[in-house]
């Protein structure tokens, strides 16, 4: 879908800002009257907490042009109120959009009440923009009766319409989890002689990564889910670059840290985040949230502090498919995918976790996922850039589950563009018993629009790997979750065809997990 099309989408969405960067701040400026919509990129929010809430937006007229917005410094009012039509208004103020930060707006409203809905919106001029829902989250010794939590993944801008974020606003969820991919820092495949695909249009400034944002922030649908709740995200891969680890990109790049810094800037800037002022070369991206006492979520990240991938293609970083045996490196017991003090605050949290429910809300499969059948090769062949490329790690992770005594974990999870629904055990190729028990469940999500490999082979895969119970490749969407004192259930939500914004959506499966019993039921 060409980007003229993807723009006219847009007739439904014309609809504290950040430490100062320098002692000598720019002159603000208020928009003049009859202005080009500074809007164009909507609202969003975020990070709820029982008296708090993210609110962000972007000064910019054009999403495919950054110049056509002056490069001074607007003074932006915002407003939250307690109804939809404004009467009621719960907090104002103003924010300045500095041109150093793409004039980019994040708000920490405090001083919210805790468990409500709000309605909030930007003015700029005589401009307004379009009207957003938030909530914030219960307080810390409630017990909500439900939450309702869509999530999602992975939505490459080339590969399809957004209908997946249509039908997420509609089903009105409480909160959305998006897990990673949210751009590409790539555009669409070339082919070049002799029919081998290449990448075109890749992003390595911070210009060019800016604008990937601008151009998928356009999107009506997009927009139209954040507008309709309150978002908690990490990131994965594509925000920077394809597979990297760490400090360690594809190509061996020696400016590799200054592309990652320029990446983190340009998603820190576009996103409804919490985060620390300062430097961009490293932002800490794991947080914690609780939804009263009924379920609390472990946001990880598992890019910025893992160890580079084991045993890549001679000359180059990321990901490769080895044999066990093959590769020494995986069992090296030091290596991490998710660093050590991310994995200390992990545990801390676990630990101290006084609700029913603890959800890990991560990028990429966690479920061993063999690609050859073990019994017949005995060491198996894994993808390294997944949890089976940091074995060790995590079995960390699952021991760390079992020991903290936390309530119903559930992991989460996205970047491999299949539907999956698995049971993590401590050693998923032996028998359940008193000493390998179901340690958690794993759901998790196919992409948004991103492609992915024919269910033929996925039903090859879920035939080899029986803690795996169910697989599905062949269609895009989201998951959509009900959580309750007594049980979550899971809906694996497809897209007919991702092609067509006007999708209709399909519940593939249903899953229910009950309190205290961690395993996957499928539901008719």
């Amino acid at each position: 879908m060409d980007d003229g099309r993807r723009l006219l989408l847009l007739t439904g969405a014309r609809m504290a800002g950040l430490a100062a960067l320098s002692a000598a701040a720019p002159r603000l400026f208020a928009a003049p009257r009859n202005s080009p919509y500074p809007f164009s990129l909507g609202v969003a929010s975020g990070a709820p907490l029982p008296d708090s809430v993210v609110l962000w937006t972007r000064i910019l007229h054009d999403p495919l042009n950054a110049a056509a917005t002056p490069p001074v410094a607007f003074t932006v009012r915002w407003e939250v109120a307690e109804d939809e039509a404004f009467r009621t208004i719960a907090a104002r103020g103003s924010a300045t959009a500095l041109p150093a930060l793409a004039h980019s707006v994040h708000v920490d409203v405090r001083g919210l009440r805790p468990d409500r809905w709000y309605w909030y919106r930007f003015l700029l001029g005589d401009a307004a923009s379009p009207v957003g829902r938030t909530r914030t989250s219960p307080a810390a010794d409630a017990q909500p009766a439900t939450l309702k939590l869509a999530v999602a993944s992975c939505q490459h801008w080339e590969f399809g319409a957004y209908g997946a974020h249509r039908h997420i606003a509609s089903a009105a969820p409480d909160l959305v989890a998006f897990l990673g991919d949210y751009i590409y820092e790539w555009g669409a495949y070339q082919l070049r002689h002799p029919e081998r695909a290449i990448r075109r249009d890749e992003s390595f400034t911070l210009a060019e990564y800016r604008a990937r944002y601008a151009q998928y922030k356009s999107d009506a649908d997009l927009q139209a889910a954040h507008h309709a709740a309150p978002w908690i995200m990490t990131w994965d891969d594509h925000e920077v670059a394809n597979d990297y680890g760490g400090l360690r990109d594809e190509l061996l790049s020696a400016g590799f840290a200054a592309r990652r810094a320029a990446a983190y800037q340009a998603y820190c800037e576009h996103q409804p985040v919490r985060f620390a002022a300062g430097g961009f070369s490293d932002v800490r991206m794991y947080q914690r949230y609780d939804w009263g006492r009924l379920a609390r979520f472990h946001m990880l990240d598992n890019r910025q502090y893992r160890s580079p991938q084991a045993c890549p293609r001679p000359g180059r970083g990321g990901s490769s498919s080895v044999y066990r045996n093959a590769c020494a490196l995986l069992a090296d017991g030091s290596r991490t995918m998710l660093g050590k003090a991310q994995e200390q605050w992990l545990k801390e949290g676990l630990r101290g976790s006084k609700t029913r429910w603890n959800i890990l809300g991560q990028q990429t499969l966690m479920a061993q996922s063999s690609q050859v059948e073990i019994h017949r090769v005995s060491d198996g062949r894994f993808w390294t850039d997944g949890w089976d490329g940091y074995p060790a790690a995590r079995q960390r992770l699952l021991d760390t589950l079992r020991a903290s005594g936390a309530a119903n974990p559930i992991v989460l999870s996205g970047d491999v563009h299949t539907f999956y629904a698995a049971e993590l055990r401590r050693d998923p190729t032996g028998p359940a018993r008193a000493g390998n028990p179901v340690v958690a469940t794993e759901f998790c999500g196919t992409s948004v629009t991103s492609s992915s490999r024919p269910q033929q082979r996925t039903a090859q895969y879920v035939a080899m790997n029986p803690h795996i119970k169910y697989g599905r490749s062949d269609r895009r969407g989201y998951m959509l979750c009900e959580l309750t004192p007594q049980r979550t259930t899971v809906l694996f939500q497809g897209l007919d065809d991702v092609r067509d914004r006007a999708s209709p959506v399909t519940t593939l499966a249903r899953f229910a997990v009950t309190a205290d019993q961690p395993r996957v039921v499928q539901r008719t």
